[in-house]
């Protein structure tokens, strides 16, 4: 195993712990999408974005200078992911109400995540699994003291149109 693979290991190792953490809120919560799928968004994020990279060092040595765009990529991953979380929005015909929205976006921010560790912004990255954490577990108890709202309706239920 060459350097390189051994610290894009290491990477994905650091974005699957963190996206866990984030995925053990949802799991506590009961939430569609839990600590596996959580774990898996982060890490690929981070593993897509860290193989770009090789691809791109491998083409210049192969074939000269090779124009690349890293948004490009970066685009590419929140693109997949949103189609993941996208399954996990549920629309009741019955209350006309769509649940899970706050999941979907957990699942996105994961990516972003995994996309920072990527990058090598761990702390950065360890900041804002934090912050993810604090608004999941925090604000909904806010919505519920100051709101009103119940349990059942603090966290990803929003009023259909």
């Amino acid at each position: 195993m060459s350097q390189e693979e051994i610290d894009i290991l290491l990477k994905v190792v650091v974005a699957v712990c963190l996206g866990g953490v984030i995925g053990i809120e949802r799991e506590l919560a009961k939430k569609p999408a839990g600590i596996r799928t959580h774990m898996f968004v982060a890490g690929a994020a981070t593993l897509v974005m860290s193989i770009s990279t090789l691809i791109i060092h491998e083409f210049n040595e192969s074939f000269g200078k090779v124009q690349s765009d890293p948004v490009r990529v970066v685009e590419a991953i929140i693109v997949g992911i949103s189609f993941i979380g996208a399954g996990t929005v549920l629309k009741s015909e019955k209350d006309h109400n769509v649940y899970y929205l706050t999941t979907a976006a957990s699942i996105l921010f994961a990516a972003a995540i995994g996309i920072t560790v990527a990058l090598e912004r761990y702390w950065l990255a360890l900041a804002l699994t934090g912050l993810v954490i604090l608004v999941n577990a925090a604000v909904g108890n806010l919505e519920q003291k100051y709101l009103g709202k119940s349990k059942r309706h603090t966290d990803d239920v929003h009023p259909g149109n």
